[in-house]
């Protein structure tokens, strides 16, 4: 797909909420249609016609198959590392809005973290602690089981960090 067909495509894909809450799921573990109309409390049909957009976008990549009453049901994962470069700054905003629903089902009783700051620091350690924390991120992710697995608990994560333009 031409470069500027895919980033049209991502940009569709982003701009949809559910869309968001399916890449949320997909980043925690292969999910089939099924799944993720369960999950989601959506129709199959919607399930599957959100989970077609994003994998256009290159969002998400089928991740196996498994045989579910006499049919095929194909898994599908959040391909973090294929996400189109030149739309981060649209997944960003799509993100900042995704974190204002997640906040309205947030359990307040439990520690959380936040920081939300502009700083000026050294570029070098700016890039030590941005890949320290894409590297934690990363665990976080690797460790992440399916929806509702025993023994888990739901959580947020939103990771931004970025160098801003200067002035």
């Amino acid at each position: 797909m031409p470069s500027g067909d895919r980033r049209q495509a991502v940009f569709r894909a982003m701009a949809h909420p559910v869309r968001l809450q399916i890449l949320s799921r997909l980043a925690g573990a292969s999910l089939t249609a099924a799944d993720v109309a369960r999950e989601l409390r959506l129709t199959h049909a919607n399930a599957s016609y959100h989970l077609r957009n994003l994998l256009t976008a290159g969002l998400v990549v089928q991740d196996g198959e498994e045989r579910i009453r006499g049919g095929v049901a194909k898994r599908y994962r959040y391909d973090a590392a294929g996400a189109f470069p030149h739309t981060r700054q649209a997944l960003f905003v799509a993100v900042a809005n995704e974190l204002i629903r997640r906040t309205a089902e947030a359990d307040w009783s439990v520690a959380g973290t936040v920081t939300d700051a502009e700083l000026w620091v050294d570029p070098a350690v700016f890039r030590e602690v941005r890949d320290r924390i894409a590297r934690a991120s990363r665990e976080l992710q690797e460790a992440a089981q399916a929806p509702r697995t025993p023994g888990t608990v739901r959580t947020s994560t939103t990771v931004a960090m970025f160098r801003m333009a200067a002035e």
